[in-house]
């Protein structure tokens, strides 16, 4: 008789919803004692549960995570709109009431325009770290929303007026924690050359920018030896 294999996967403990964003919530076993956790971003048209793969792998490495539908995306009410970034920081404060006794350090890590978020959502959900794969400029979507090119619920004037006033720049100017920037260098959406304008703007001494040869605009954000990267970064921001 052929004997199957179980193979034992880790899940969310909740799913529910918080100001009519869908979450999935990711704790450790003493979630309590729990060193940090991350705030798990996606990029547009995506969901929370194409970065469930970070999820698992933050919770294998001891970390609380969320992951959460950006608003116009999933399951999450409502469309993109200047909340955008508040949105990071309710997620943020929900993880950080779950885990470490509510004292816990919490990094954002975000692909494409979750990399976006990530960056200019940062102060405002106390961040302190931060991970941005191959983050896309605002003006960039701002062009997609302008050209109806964006493929998720869109509040026009709204989200155009948050993108204006969020210039990814000016927001990593102002950042004083570690920032990690990875960018494969065969994007074709958004350009390597975007990432290492950034890298120069880093204040933080702990960034660094990491530009992988090849790829394309996805091919970081599942790579395990990047997420490994990136988790590795995470932690020593957070115990430090």
């Amino acid at each position: 008789m052929r004997r199957i294999r179980t193979v034992n996967v880790a899940l969310p403990v909740e799913r529910d919803r918080a100001d009519g964003l869908a979450y999935t919530l990711w704790l450790p076993g003493d979630a309590d004692r729990a060193a940090g956790g991350v705030v798990i971003l996606h990029g547009a048209g995506s969901s929370k549960e194409s970065h469930h793969d970070f999820a698992r792998a933050a919770l294998a490495a001891g970390l609380g995570a969320i992951c959460f539908d950006a608003r116009g995306h999933g399951e999450s009410e409502g469309a993109m709109d200047a909340r955008a970034a508040r949105d990071v920081a309710v997620m943020a404060d929900l993880l950080r009431e779950r885990i470490g006794g509510g004292e816990a350090r919490i990094a954002l890590r975000g692909s494409s325009m979750g990399g976006y978020l990530a960056l200019v959502a940062a102060a405002e959900s106390r961040a302190a770290a931060v991970v941005a794969i191959c983050p896309a400029p605002g003006e960039l979507l701002r062009d997609g929303l302008r050209r109806g090119r964006l493929e998720f619920a869109t509040d026009d004037p709204s989200l155009d007026a948050f993108l204006t006033e969020h210039d990814l720049a000016s927001a990593v100017e102002e950042l004083t924690v570690p920032v990690l920037l990875l960018h494969a260098e065969g994007d074709e959406q958004v350009p390597v050359e975007r990432s290492r304008e950034l890298a120069g703007r880093l204040r933080s001494p702990d960034s660094r920018l990491i530009a992988v040869p090849g790829g394309h605009h996805r091919s970081i954000q599942h790579d395990p030896e990047l997420q490994a990267i990136s988790l590795r970064f995470i932690e020593r921001a957070l115990l430090g």
